[in-house]
């Protein structure tokens, strides 16, 4: 009951800290999603570029997102730009690895007919591969979404906006007053604007995938 009465009491500023938490996790994820799918279409056609850019997927995810934070922070000086391009980072990792997945996994024998019938690479890449590889791309996207909306929190170490700071008002006053109640009201807005947004994704994914590769 304490809670839902902190939360009735803080309802306006919780809200406005939401949209702000799910605002930096939307910008951030798109810009991720350009940044992920253009990397993985220069790589992919190489098996030496495509293990790099694996391999360098996998070893970003191992850093600490607080030294990243850490590092970040000295050199921007502001902690929206800080979040945004740590989370633009964090985000396009896992879009990288199944864009390069989803592209390699193509039919070779379907490109080589698109040449054939006198399709650019350009072209063939635009309206085959990238369609085909679509469905892949877009789980990166989901996964990276909900990574992102832990790792905006954490962003609030260096005042980054959303729901991060009052996790960590709650943590500098462990045993005082409301200290829990704000830790728990921020980690059930961001469970609840994790769950939103993956909905909405899963929307996107099935409206923008072409109706024959449909699962």
């Amino acid at each position: 009951m304490d809670v839902i009465q902190f939360i009735h009491d803080r309802w306006s500023v919780l809200w406005y800290l939401a949209y702000q938490h799910a605002s930096v996790v939307v910008q951030s994820l798109v810009l991720a999603t350009v940044v992920g799918v253009a990397l993985a279409v220069l790589v992919y056609r190489s098996p030496w570029a495509s293990a790099v850019g694996n391999a360098t997927s996998a070893v970003g995810l191992t850093i600490p997102s607080y030294a990243l934070l850490g590092v970040l922070i000295v050199i921007v000086d502001n902690g929206v730009a800080v979040s945004v391009i740590a989370l633009a980072f964090y985000g396009s990792l896992p879009i990288l690895r199944n864009a390069i997945v989803g592209l390699r996994s193509v039919d070779p024998a379907l490109v080589e007919s698109a040449r054939g019938m006198g399709m650019s690479r350009l072209t063939t890449l635009a309206r085959l591969e990238i369609p085909l590889a679509w469905p892949i791309i877009m789980t990166g996207v989901r996964i990276s979404g909900q990574m992102l909306m832990g790792i905006a929190a954490i962003a609030a170490y260096v005042l980054g906006p959303g729901l991060g700071g009052y996790i960590f008002a709650g943590i500098s006053r462990t045993g005082g007053a409301n200290a829990t109640n704000s830790i728990v009201a921020a980690t059930v807005g961001i469970l609840i604007l994790a769950i939103l947004l993956d909905v909405v994704l899963n929307v996107v994914s099935h409206a923008t995938t072409s109706r024959g590769i449909r699962v």
